[in-house]
């Protein structure tokens, strides 16, 4: 059973940043690439970042890119986002994904506040 559990979000003010973690089990996690998405209030869940499971290639939604850096330890079958100059529109329910075909297997989400 794949379960994947986020830690790490919080109150922060504009400006700051904050570290999630996405810790797997249920998988050979090395094997699988990850992915962070959000939701905010009334909108719909968009791409954050992604890893590939070999190599390590990022990609990222335009709207993060320079602030926010994906990266994975497969020796802690974790993967991490590393989120700085954070802004009010960065205010979600942030949450890991892991494609394992035929499903996407989601975490509970980790809710991220962006406020003075």
């Amino acid at each position: 059973q794949v379960q994947l559990v986020e830690s790490g979000g919080g109150l922060v003010q504009p400006g700051g940043s904050l570290r999630l973690s996405c810790a797997a089990s249920g998988l050979t996690f090395s094997r699988y690439a990850m992915s962070w998405y959000r939701q905010a209030p009334g909108k719909e869940r968009e791409l954050v970042a992604a890893i590939t499971s070999v190599g390590g290639r990022t990609n990222y939604a335009d709207s993060v890119k320079g602030r926010f850096t994906i990266s994975r330890d497969n020796a802690k079958n974790t993967v991490y986002l590393q989120m700085n100059s954070l802004k009010p529109e960065d205010t979600a329910v942030y949450y890991c994904k892991v494609h394992q075909a035929p499903f996407d297997y989601w975490g509970q989400g980790t809710e991220v506040t962006v406020s003075s």
